[in-house]
């Protein structure tokens, strides 16, 4: 019922144009390799998602200030979402690097932002407290 994506890698045919993407390329491949291009296109979530398919709702955080991980990639992702009439949610914290929290603070608001997320989606609302079911 639920998926979280943490400061995201999304789009594997121009992860190598963001930041430190290029120097990945020798654990991912190439995207300018017609094979390695065409594995890297089977397995990109941006490039898979289907506007008519099914998924669960979206939880996409990421932070202004990853130099790692562009936050490009989640807002790009967000914005197929949107555009394909996917259900989803969206954090960007402006600090915090690819930790995508810059203190203990912006920590538990992402993580309380997590936890509602997540409770929100998989706990069955008709189970008593502390059922398994």
């Amino acid at each position: 019922n639920a998926v979280v994506s943490a400061v995201p890698l999304l789009d594997m045919l121009r992860f190598d144009q963001l930041l430190a993407g290029a120097s990945w390329v020798g654990e991912y491949g190439s995207p300018s390799n017609p094979d390695e291009g065409a594995f890297l296109q089977s397995i990109s979530p941006y490039h898979n998602v289907d506007a008519d398919g099914t998924y669960p709702e979206i939880y996409l955080y990421t932070s202004t200030a990853d130099d790692r991980v562009h936050p490009g990639h989640a807002r790009k992702f967000a914005h197929l979402l949107s555009e394909s009439g996917h259900p989803f949610l969206y954090y960007e914290n402006i600090e915090g690097g690819h930790s995508a929290a810059a203190n203990l603070r912006e920590l538990a608001r992402r993580d309380a932002m997590l936890y509602v997320f997540l409770t929100q989606k998989l706990m069955d609302e008709d189970a008593p407290e502390g059922s398994a079911d």
